[in-house]
């Protein structure tokens, strides 16, 4: 493992910036190859699974939601 120092992190460019935080989050996926998830979010999941198999024509597309973003 690598020891971290200390840096200004104003003192870096903004791709400077998002490489670190890459960097960051891979070292953090190596470390938690799975990620436990709450009793809540798992509720949350269960409940908009449940309402879309109900009605699985309502909602838009990803395509159509990034179509209107643009």
């Amino acid at each position: 493992m690598s020891t971290a120092r200390k840096i200004d992190i104003q003192q870096l460019s903004q791709s400077e910036r998002i490489l670190l935080a890459e960097q960051l989050w891979d070292s953090v996926a190596e470390e938690n190859a799975e990620l436990e998830m709450t009793e809540g979010h798992k509720e949350i999941l269960k409940q908009r699974l449940a309402a879309y198999q109900a009605s699985p024509d309502e909602g838009r597309s990803w395509q159509e939601v990034k179509d209107e973003m643009k």
